[in-house]
């Protein structure tokens, strides 16, 4: 199947990321998720594309993290700035997400605007555990009503979280029901749970079948430990609730594109996850991939 994918969620992992600490990770969870080590450096840009070009993924969405307060030992940001400067390089290859940090308060909303009127970035992007505030928090609601007066999605990890770094340790406040209350609140907001929503997978399924604007993401596990109900579920009638993402560089998108394509789903259904369900949740994501 030669259809060109995109995927949904990649870290840059160049090694200015990883010598300015903007990766989150360290050589206990490079190890963990047997990361190999002639990649652990980082790899440069167009090392980044021509991995994609080998994965038949033609566009790929380029987070610019916030992950906790600043003060808060194991923080990390990549700059807005320093994934326009990939997406301005490449911009039929990438997209950029805004990050959020929900203790920024009116900074966090002017800057998430700046991001997507002048930067031109496609969505945003949250990690609750780094501010172990759960997505149904209160900090959170105006992030999310801005989002959508933007009209973009916003993506967020859901599930547990493991340990980055050895000496930090994050509390998982992230169940796939905590959307329930915010898909309610916010019924046109499109929330992605990305990281499949493990140990909680049906949780997430109950959610992407519940509310017409929650969907999932299968990225930061191979695809080949995907549980049975997912596979069936994006398969049938969750199709086009599915998206295709790796969070790279923690799954190489080779062997995510590979490991989905032997799930052998149905043409239409593996057009969906791969692709056709990304331009359809990110608006101007299709005009920006036309260039």
């Amino acid at each position: 199947m030669n259809l060109g994918a995109i995927d949904i969620v990649m870290n840059p992992f160049t090694p200015q990321e990883v010598s300015k600490g903007q990766t989150g990770y360290d050589a206990n969870f490079m190890e963990q998720v047997r990361m190999p080590p002639a990649i652990r450096g980082g790899l440069s840009i167009e090392q980044h594309l021509e991995m994609m070009d080998e994965a038949c993924v033609d566009h790929a969405l380029l987070i610019a993290v916030r992950a906790g307060d600043p003060l808060r030992k194991g923080s990390f940001e990549v700059p807005y700035g320093q994934i326009a400067d990939y997406v301005a390089a490449h911009p039929t290859r990438f997209s950029g997400l805004a990050g959020v940090d929900p203790t920024r308060g009116m900074a966090q909303l002017r800057d998430l605007e700046f991001a997507v009127k002048e930067l031109g970035f496609v969505g945003a992007h949250s990690y609750p555990h780094w501010f172990a505030l759960p997505p149904d928090a209160a900090q959170w609601y105006p992030i999310y009503a801005k989002c959508c007066e933007l009209d973009i999605p916003i993506m967020m990890q859901v599930g547990q979280n493991l340990i980055y770094q050895k000496d930090v340790r994050l509390p998982s406040v992230a169940r796939p029901i905590l959307l329930d209350r915010i898909a309610i609140d916010f019924p046109e907001l499109k929330l992605i749970g990305i990281h499949v929503g493990t140990p909680w997978a049906d949780e997430m399924i109950a959610m992407a079948w519940k509310h017409a604007n929650v969907f999932i993401g299968i990225d930061a596990y191979a695809p080949r430990h995907l549980p049975a109900s997912l596979v069936h579920y994006m398969n049938s009638y969750g199709s086009h609730k599915v998206l295709f993402g790796t969070d790279w560089p923690v799954i190489d998108p080779r062997r995510g594109r590979a490991e989905v394509e032997a799930f052998g789903l149905r043409e239409e259904s593996f057009a969906q996850v791969m692709r056709d369900n990304a331009l359809a949740v990110f608006p101007s994501l299709a005009q920006r991939m036309a260039g």
